[in-house]
This record gives structure tokens, sequence and C-alpha cells, in this order.
């Protein structure tokens, strides 16, 4: 494996050097200078990455696809992206490193140390990941981290069209269509740079969540259509034929008597109760419920998220309590069934907790 370090950065001047000289214990660094205006990459540069510059801000996908570009013209295998601002210890690289699998993305997982992230971002990122889960059928709960370890040959099979942070679950819900797999690994997160978080809860929010909502609501479209397909195979023939033929043997010992028409009645009375228990018991059942009143719910939470971004810790208790009851991730896959609840062949998750 040859990786190397890539660093968005866009007016970090105060945390970069420090962020760099860390890193570069790890592999080589390069610096995206995003039309920086405080001497960013001056400071990325004296820290001893390599820099290259964007005569403009072109955010952070922009930056993100030119160094992916770099790091391919310089024989690399693999992409590790942090941020500049500090808020990713590169201590933790490592670990990634350690992670690493032909056709598998690994995410460095923040939510095992929520202490460190603000609530009203942990809040939105818990929303935005639970329906990133229900429409790809990843197990990721942190689908808003930046410190991610790529396989170049990624980029070449996955295009990707959006900005901003929306890239980030972008990449990871076309990967996964692909049959990619994706690895969340536990890593930590240093609280002095949390409140320097470029990312937005309420405009930032509001893309992803626009983002992911096209694809929940195709979601559940394919599952109307599973259950659709499920009721009408249960009137051909082959499982028609079955079941009459099992409903004519259990009624066979009151054949000719007055018997034989309730026989058949209560054959299929216990068939039909048989079905429907075994469907509202489903795990796949379960999880499009967990989901559906999730989506129902929004109208209330949302106007929440966008006051609680507004207005962080004051209201962060109440909107944490209601997002952590409605929005968990096991409540659309539970741990005794995640094969019977993914949709998503080649998804994978080594930790997500600390």
């Amino acid at each position: 494996m040859t990786p190397l370090l890539l660093i968005p950065a866009h007016d970090e001047r105060a945390t970069i050097g420090a962020v760099v000289a860390r890193a570069r214990c790890h592999g080589h660094v390069l610096v995206v200078d995003d039309g920086s205006a405080d001497g960013t990459g001056e400071a990325a540069g004296a820290a001893g990455a390599e820099v290259l510059r964007h005569g403009r801000r072109l955010g952070k996908a922009q930056a993100l696809r030119t160094g992916i570009a770099a790091a391919r013209s310089r024989g690399a295998s693999h992409v590790v992206t942090l941020d500049g601002d500090g808020q990713h210890d590169p201590d933790d690289i490592p670990a990634l490193l350690a992670a690493a699998a032909p056709r598998t993305i690994v995410v460095g997982g923040r939510l095992g140390d929520t202490a460190a992230v603000s609530p009203e971002r942990l809040d939105a990122i818990r929303v935005a990941g639970f329906f990133a889960s229900w429409a790809s059928g990843l197990r990721v709960h942190d689908t808003q981290s930046g410190f991610r370890l790529y396989p170049l040959p990624l980029f070449d099979e996955v295009p990707t069209y959006r900005g901003g942070f929306v890239f980030e679950t972008e990449i990871l819900l076309a990967a996964a269509a692909r049959g990619w797999v994706v690895r969340e690994v536990p890593v930590r997160t240093l609280p002095r740079a949390a409140s320097r978080s470029r990312f937005r809860p309420v405009a930032d929010g509001v893309s992803i969540g626009a983002f992911v909502a096209r694809r929940a609501v195709a979601r559940f479209g394919s599952e109307a259509a599973s259950g659709v397909a499920e009721v009408m195979g249960v009137f051909r023939g082959p499982r028609r034929r079955a079941r009459h033929a099992a409903m004519l043997e259990a009624a066979a010992p009151y054949g000719g008597g007055p018997g034989w028409g309730l026989a058949i009645g209560a054959a299929a009375a216990q068939r039909v109760g048989a079905c429907v228990n075994g469907w509202w018991h489903h795990p796949r059942a379960r999880c499009a419920a967990a989901a559906a009143t999730a989506a129902l719910a929004l109208p209330l939470v949302l106007p929440v998220l966008l006051a609680q971004g507004l207005a962080g810790r004051r209201l962060s208790d109440a909107v944490t309590v209601l997002i952590e009851s409605v929005y968990a991730q096991e409540r659309l896959y539970p741990l005794d069934s995640i094969e019977a609840t993914s949709p998503t062949i080649g998804v994978d998750t080594l930790a997500t907790r600390s």
C-alpha cells in the first residue's frame, strides 16, 4: 500500500501547521489550499507539506478532487483524507490503514466520542446517517466524517457530482450501490477544534438532507414494489397449487361430511394468520416501519433541528433525546438480523463505538 495523506484547507493557518507536523509521521502530506487568504498554504509548506493552491475558493469537494488527481499522478494507491482544523487526530491514521482491504472505504467514526462534537452538529449527523443507512443499507453512523481512507480505483468506478459536504455522503451511497464495502472504525475527535468546524448545521444539513431524501424515497418505492410482488406471488401458480394441496390434505379426514368445508376454512385461516404473523415480525418489515416513523416525524424534527442550529446548546438536551429515540440506526438494522435487513451486498462494519 502507498498512501498519500490529503488535507483540504481553507483559512486554517492557526491549526494547519500542527496537523501537518503530526500527519507527516505517517506518510507524505499533500495540502490543497482552497483559496485561503490567511497564509494557510505558507504555514502548511513551512510544516513540511506539499501544497497545491486554488486561486479562489472552490469548496471542499473540489479540493478533494484536486488532491485525488494529484495522488494518482504521484503513484499513490490510497488517500487518507483529514481536515485541517485539527479536529482529527493524525495518530489515528494507522487505525484506518490497518482496516484497508480490496474495494473498501474506511470511515473514521467520531460518534463514540460524543463529548467532543457539538450537540447541534451531532444531532444533524444522526438524522443524516439514519436516512443514509436506510437508503443504502450501510451501517455507518458517522456518514459526515471527513477522516477516511479511499482506494484510488474507487474514483475510476464511482463518479461524483456534488459539491461541499454533500460529497462525503454521495461517495458512500454511490460506492455501496456498486458493491463496495464501507467499514467504520472508531477515532478520536479533539474538542479544542470542534467549535471551529466549517460544517453549518442549517445550510449544510439542508443540502445533505435533500440529497439523501431522494434516495430514501427511492428505497421506500423499492420496498413497496417488493411488498406488492410478494402479495401477488401468493396467487401465482406454483404457490397457489401448493397451498390448495396442503389445505385439501388437512381437510381429507372430513371428506364427504359436513365438517369438510369447515376444515377447509380453518386451514385457510391458519395459513393467512401465519403469513401475516411472519410478515409482521420479519426484520425487513420492522425496518420499513422504523423508517416510515422517522420520515413521518420529519415535519416536527426539521424545524427543531433548525432552531437548535441557531440556538446551539440551549436546546440540545431535549432535542437529543428526541433524535436518539427516533433516529437510532439500531431500529433499522437490529444486531441479530443484519443480513436479513441489508439490501446492499458487500457492506461491513468493523466497529462503530469505542
